[in-house]
């Protein structure tokens, strides 16, 4: 049970809108962790295995929200949110917090950011940098910006969901913006981890002593190790899906050319996913992504 300021057992009402992967997950966490929880779900099969937990499922988007104290968005991307959060508005009491955890690039936190103010709604972020297990096992990393006052409510949330909080400012928008460049990180190494397999085997050798000869090196990554050993099995049990990063990296793409960013990089890795979501891998795990090579 996560604790309050004053170090008493503090229990919130959270409402998870969106029980994708990510979504499931943070549900599961803040069960175990004590909170009340309701969730929703476009698709309302998604959602009901979670009330076998303990959450309480809605049927209508502005029912979830009606109690709240904190509203999680975990959407996939900006079309969802707005849609969402227009439904939802003004179905929650006025001092809920809502906090924005789809990652919707540069341009699209802008645009929650405009209509969250139209309705009066007190908004902070809390990106989400981990995948599927992180989240079921509330050891996230969450990059959360915000004013100090709505941050420090769904401190208890973010406590059941993480196992570290990066602050990334006071501005909403600032977490996205480090949520971009976290994940260019994810995708460049994950595909460099692949063609390093790819370029092993193709020369004859068997490619897990590429893995070994990097293990406790200066260049080691424990997300190499992991990764790559889904790539020598072929085996790709989604942990964050390929077509999703696919979906961040135009994000990346977009903000950093904005911002005066060579792109060089990102657009090489936007044609390496492009490929093996082509050759059907879009809804497997990114490792999929060492079958371009």
């Amino acid at each position: 049970m996560a604790l309050g300021s004053r170090g008493e057992e503090t229990t919130v009402r959270v409402s998870v809108l969106g029980t994708g992967a990510m979504g499931a997950g943070v549900a599961q966490s803040l069960l175990r962790d004590g909170h009340e929880v309701t969730v929703w779900n476009r698709t309302a099969e998604r959602a009901r295995p979670l009330a076998d937990l303990g959450a309480t499922v809605a049927a209508d988007v502005a029912d979830a929200v009606a109690h709240a104290q904190v509203v999680m968005l975990t959407l996939f991307d900006t079309d969802a949110v707005v849609d969402v959060l227009e439904r939802a508005a003004d179905g929650a009491p006025e001092d809920t917090v809502w906090v924005q955890a789809s990652t919707i690039g540069v341009a699209g936190t802008e645009t929650v950011v405009q209509l969250a103010a139209q309705h009066g709604i007190t908004l902070v972020e809390a990106m989400m940098l981990g995948t599927k297990a992180p989240a079921e096992q509330g050891t996230l990393t969450m990059l959360v910006a915000g004013a100090a006052d709505a941050v420090a409510v769904v401190e208890p949330v973010l406590d059941a969901v993480s196992a570290k909080v990066v602050r990334a400012g006071d501005r909403v928008g600032q977490g996205t913006a480090l949520k971009l460049a976290a994940n260019a990180w994810i995708a460049s190494i994950t595909a460099a981890t692949g063609q390093s397999l790819a370029i092993a085997s193709a020369l004859g050798l068997d490619p897990q002593l590429f893995l070994q000869a990097i293990e406790g090196s200066a260049s080691d990554s424990a997300y190499a190790h992991t990764k790559g050993a889904a790539m020598i099995a072929g085996e790709f049990p989604a942990q964050f899906a390929l077509d999703g990063l696919r979906k961040d990296i135009g994000l990346i793409t977009a903000a950093a050319r904005q911002a005066g960013v060579d792109t060089t990089l990102l657009d090489a890795l936007g044609r390496v996913y492009a490929e093996a979501s082509a050759a059907g891998h879009g809804g497997d795990d990114i490792a999929a992504v060492g079958t371009a090579f």
